[in-house]
């Protein structure tokens, strides 16, 4: 049964595509309102483009960080989710993010099914100055990397079809509401004040605790020890994430204006910081100044921004990447003195850094943080914090519990012995 999931899945998104397709309405109602802006058209197609980047950029930083035996599987793990998310974002994905509001928490998924009705036309209230479909195909690169970065938690003893079918689960039942909630106009966290530029929240504190969920419901490696394959993997894969980090905060703005080269500046700074920040702190507990220590930091500095992006000074940011290297060094240090197995420390990464970033954006948000004598938006934003926290965890424990009723999430002792890239894929690095 288990081999057959997988396959059976596809087939009804396909044949779902391809049935909704042959009456999708053309258009919208709104297509001879509204009319793009040329120069946001440009910048917003060359943002999407960054931020696909930013998938391959991920599978090699963590395609380097494991072992020889399991680099191809990791670094496929994150380069499927290109296809797989992609084919269930035009059937129901987008509309489940940003379909029509049900109660705040959840897109109607018949509203855009199968990209009905995204097209050329702006959206009045969703990107006015772009086409709808570019800002669907933005959206869908955030989709994207998501599920893919909780994949660094369970590096070496995850089961490939397996994933996949979480994957799926995830971006439906996890982060669809998420992203509906934090972005849609009628979204519950919306209207409540909750600021998340570029996706504190939705990407990466969701990443963050699915990866900790993962990482309880596997358990430890057989073999704890992790000898990095290829250290010029991760800093190259570093540079493409940072990169492409540019089209992820910068293009949230969704037009060429004032809050992207905010956003830009913001996101660059932070993650400078972070990267000396964590250098330097290394060296101050006595060890070495070392190639991948910088590359996590300038990772934990762009994630500890992107919800803040927009909203913050370049002083600030340079303070809350120096801040989330902190914490995150010290989150590092806590998890595997405390026996957790997360292969590459994606919950002090991203969950951590995702919570420092969504905290200080409450502190410092122009105009509506504390240092602007306000409280609400702060208040706020720490109990979206716990929320999404519960909701991450706890669902994404849930998902695993469920997909394993169906294909063993974890790979047998002699698969894993044996490496993921050989038993998994029947390949191997030369």
């Amino acid at each position: 049964m288990g081999r057959k999931v997988n396959f059976i899945v596809l087939t009804v998104l396909v044949l779902i595509s391809f049935i909704t397709g042959i009456t999708a309405s053309p258009g919208a109602d709104w297509a001879e309102v509204m009319e793009s802006n040329p120069g946001d058209v440009a910048w917003m197609v060359v943002a999407s483009a960054f931020v696909l980047l930013m998938t391959p950029g991920l599978a090699f930083f963590y395609g380097g960080m494991v072992d020889r035996k399991n680099v191809i599987s990791t670094m496929l793990q994150s380069f499927v989710a290109l296809g797989v998310i992609s084919i269930l974002w035009v059937v129901v994905g987008f509309s489940l993010c940003f379909g029509d509001s049900i109660g705040g928490i959840i897109g109607n998924p018949l509203t855009f099914m199968n990209f009905k009705g995204v097209g050329a036309a702006p959206h009045p209230e969703i990107g006015s100055s772009i086409p709808f479909l570019l800002f669907a195909l933005f959206q869908l690169k955030f989709a994207i990397i998501t599920p893919a970065l909780i994949t660094g938690s369970m590096a070496g003893r995850i089961r490939f079809r397996s994933y996949i079918l979480f994957m799926v689960l995830f971006s439906l039942f996890i982060y669809a509401p998420l992203a509906h909630m934090t972005w849609h106009p009628d979204g519950l966290l919306m209207n409540l004040g909750v600021l998340d530029f570029a996706g504190g929240t939705v990407v990466h504190m969701s990443a963050g605790f699915a990866a900790l969920a993962g990482a309880v419901f596997l358990g430890p490696r057989k073999n704890p020890r992790l000898d990095h394959a290829n250290i010029p993997f991760i800093i190259l894969g570093t540079g493409l994430l940072w990169f492409g980090w540019f089209g992820f905060n910068a293009g949230s703005a969704l037009g060429a204006n004032d809050d992207a080269v905010l956003a830009f500046a913001n996101t660059h700074f932070a993650s400078a910081a972070g990267m000396i920040t964590w250098i330097f702190f290394e060296r101050f507990q006595g060890r070495k100044m070392n190639a991948v220590g910088a590359c996590i930091g300038a990772i934990v500095g762009l994630v500890a921004i992107t919800p803040a992006a927009g909203f913050v000074t370049i002083q600030e940011s340079i303070l809350i990447g120096f801040t989330a290297a902190l914490v995150s060094n010290w989150a590092i240090a806590r998890q595997k003195r405390g026996g957790l197995d997360d292969t590459l420390d994606v919950f002090p990464s991203h969950g951590v850094g995702g919570m420092v970033g969504m905290v200080l954006t409450g502190v410092f948000a122009s105009e509506v943080g504390l240092t602007s004598g306000e409280y609400a938006t702060f208040t706020w934003h720490l109990i979206a914090l716990i929320g999404t926290a519960v909701f991450t965890f706890a669902g994404s424990y849930g998902i695993f519990s469920l997909v394993d009723q169906i294909i063993p999430v974890r790979v047998s002792g002699w698969q894993e012995t044996l490496g993921l890239d050989e038993s998994q894929h029947g390949e191997q690095l030369d």
